[in-house]
């Protein structure tokens, strides 16, 4: 996730895994841009690439976790077709930047998992057997006059 207040000069990233999602890592990245002079209202996200819900099988203890956190979270995952839930990471993330009060939010919707061509997985290669053998980075900045 990434996030800029051009106005006020300030960026940031944050990775808004499941964990850290669930967690407020959202939340934590707002505020510290907000003691480094960022304006919320200001700030801009963008979401991505990660993986997306057809891709993201979990088991029922995952979406109990974001259950009990909200019950309105329900609305982030649908049986896949082995009858297990998948989670929207990137619908959730967007959703808890928009409560946040982030007017502006981007998302590329791309799935590292499924586009193996562009993207590492570290859930594709556990997946296979395969040692982690890939990083993904993103990155940001503000033009500069």
């Amino acid at each position: 996730m990434l996030l800029a207040d051009s106005e006020n000069g300030v960026v940031g990233a944050a990775h808004a895994g499941w964990k850290g999602a669930l967690h407020g890592v959202t939340d934590a990245a707002i505020v510290a841009m907000e003691r480094l002079g960022a304006n919320r209202s200001k700030i801009k996200a963008a979401i991505g690439p990660c993986i997306a819900q057809p891709s993201y099988e979990v088991d029922n203890d995952f979406g109990n976790a974001f259950l009990t956190a909200d019950r309105r979270n329900a609305r982030f995952f649908r049986q896949g077709k082995a009858g297990k839930p998948h989670f929207d990471l990137e619908g959730y993330v967007m959703a808890r930047l928009v409560q946040a009060g982030i007017a502006t939010v981007e998302a590329t919707r791309r799935d590292t998992y499924a586009e193996e061509e562009r993207f590492h997985s570290y859930r594709r290669d556990t997946h296979r057997g395969i040692v982690c053998e890939g990083r993904q980075v993103s990155l940001i900045g503000l033009p500069t006059a």
